[in-house]
C-alpha cells in the first residue's frame, strides 16, 4: 500500500493549497502559442530595476561562487540611515514573504491564532496554517480592513495580527488616525505585523508611515519589499523593522544566507536612486487614473486603489472574462481565492500596456 504523505504532514499543512502566482508569460506562450503578451498580473514594476541596481548586479557577478554576507551589513546600514532606525532592528528576508514566515514560525504554536482581514494577502493564512495555528479572518468593511472588528477578534490565543496597508488585492488603505487608534488598543503581548509592501506608491497625506510608530509600540513589526516599486521581484529582497528584541528572535530562526549577493547589491543601489523611484511613482499615479477612467467608460465598478493595481467587478463570474483576456494576450489576476469571484485585479503597466488591456477588455465584454 502506498504511503499517504499528505496524511503524515502537519495538520495545518494538510489544509493548505499551493500559492497560485500570476500566470507567467512563458506558460501562456506554451498553452496558446501567443507571443505578443502583456502581463499585468503580479503587481510588478513595468519599468524594471533602476540602472544603478543593474550596474550593481553586474559588479558582483564574478563573486557568485562566494557566499553572500549573511548579516547583510551594507544593506542594513543603508536602510538604517534611510529609515532612521538602528541596524539591529532590521531583519532581511528573501522577499518580505520570507519575513512574514519567520514571524509566524517564531511565535505561532499549534492552537494559537493569527487575526487578519477578509480579502487580505493570501500569505497570512498560509503561514498561519503551516504552523498548525488557527487563522481568524475578520469580515471586511467595503473591501478594506475593519480594525475595530479585528480588535474584537483578538482572544487569549491570539499571537499575531496581520494588517496590510495598502491591502492587496483590494488597494484599500488605513489612515493615520485609524491605525493609531488600533495600535493603542492591541494587547502589548500580541504582535502587530504592518505589511507596507506598496508603501512607496501612496501619495495620500493621511497615509501613515509605520516606521514612525515603532518607538511607541514595541509589539509592532513593519515589513516592506524591493519587489514592487524598486523592480527587483526576480531577486527577492524584503525586510522587516521592529524592536531589537523582536529582530533578535527573527534572526534566530532566519536561515543562513537567506538573501543572495545579487539581491543585496541591487537593493542597496536601488535604495539610493531617488529620482528613479519618483519617476516610477509618477508613472503609476498617471496609470491608475488611466485605468480607472477606462473602467468607468466601460461602466465597470472598481475599488479605488493607492497601490499599483486596481480590482474591478466584471458584473459576472470573472473567470470566463479572465480566460478570454488570455486569448487576447493580456494576463491579469483572478481573485476568487480572496473571496471575490466576480473581480479581477489588473496591475498598472506602461501607458500602452494599460491601453492594450482596456481595449482587450472592451472586446471581451462585447
Amino acid at each position: 500500500m502506498p504511503v499517504d504523505f499528505i496524511a503524515l504532514a502537519n495538520a495545518g499543512v494538510q489544509k493548505l493549497q499551493p500559492y497560485q502566482p500570476g500566470k507567467p508569460i512563458e506558460e501562456l506562450e506554451r498553452e496558446l502559442g501567443i507571443t505578443d503578451i502583456v502581463k499585468l498580473a503580479s503587481n510588478e514594476s513595468p519599468l524594471g530595476p533602476s540602472p544603478r541596481a543593474m550596474s550593481a548586479v553586474r559588479s558582483v557577478l564574478e563573486d557568485i561562487h562566494r557566499y553572500p554576507d549573511g548579516s547583510g551589513f551594507r544593506l542594513k546600514a543603508a536602510l538604517a540611515e534611510r529609515l532612521g532606525v538602528r541596524a539591529a532592528q532590521i531583519t532581511l528576508g528573501n522577499g518580505s514573504n520570507d519575513v512574514l514566515e519567520l514571524i509566524a514560525r517564531a511565535w505561532l504554536k499549534p492552537g494559537d491564532e493569527a487575526v487578519f482581514s477578509e480579502h487580505a494577502f493570501a500569505v497570512y493564512p498560509l503561514v498561519t496554517l503551516a504552523c498548525s495555528a488557527r487563522p481568524v479572518a475578520v469580515p471586511a468593511r467595503e473591501y478594506g480592513h475593519d480594525l475595530d472588528a479585528m480588535l474584537d477578534a483578538i482572544g487569549e490565543r491570539t499571537r499575531i495580527v496581520f494588517v496590510a496597508n495598502p491591502n492587496n488585492p483590494t488597494g484599500t488603505w488605513i489612515s493615520s488616525s485609524t491605525l493609531d487608534h488600533f495600535l493603542a488598543r492591541v494587547p502589548k503581548d500580541v504582535l502587530v505585523v504592518l505589511d507596507e509592501a506598496y508603501f512607496e506608491y501612496v501619495e495620500e497625506s493621511a497615509y501613515p508611515d509605520g516606521m514612525t510608530r515603532l518607538a511607541a509600540h514595541p509589539n509592532l513589526v513593519v515589513t516592506r519589499t524591493f519587489s514592487k516599486i524598486y523592480g527587483l521581484s526576480g531577486l527577492r529582497m524584503g525586510y522587516g523593522v521592529s524592536s531589537v528584541d523582536i529582530a533578535d528572535v527573527l534572526n534566530r530562526v532566519r536561515q543562513p544566507f537567506n538573501c543572495n549577493s545579487l539581491a543585496l547589491a541591487a537593493a542597496e543601489a536601488a535604495l539610493d536612486d531617488a529620482d528613479y523611484l519618483e519617476y516610477n511613482r509618477n508613472l503609476n499615479t498617471t496609470g491608475l487614473a488611466q485605468v480607472a477612467e477606462g473602467l468607468e467608460q466601460l461602466n465597470l465598478e472598481y475599488i479605488p486603489s493607492v497601490g499599483n493595481f486596481i480590482a474591478f467587478d466584471c458584473g459576472r463570474e470573472a473567470m470566463p472574462v479572465y480566460e478570454a483576456l488570455l486569448r487576447e494576450g493580456v494576463i491579469v489576476r483572478p481573485i476568487a481565492g480572496y473571496g471575490m469571484p466576480n473581480h479581477l485585479r489588473v496591475s498598472i503597466g506602461l501607458p500602452e500596456e494599460n491601453e492594450r488591456f482596456l481595449e482587450a477588455l472592451a472586446r471581451v465584454l462585447g
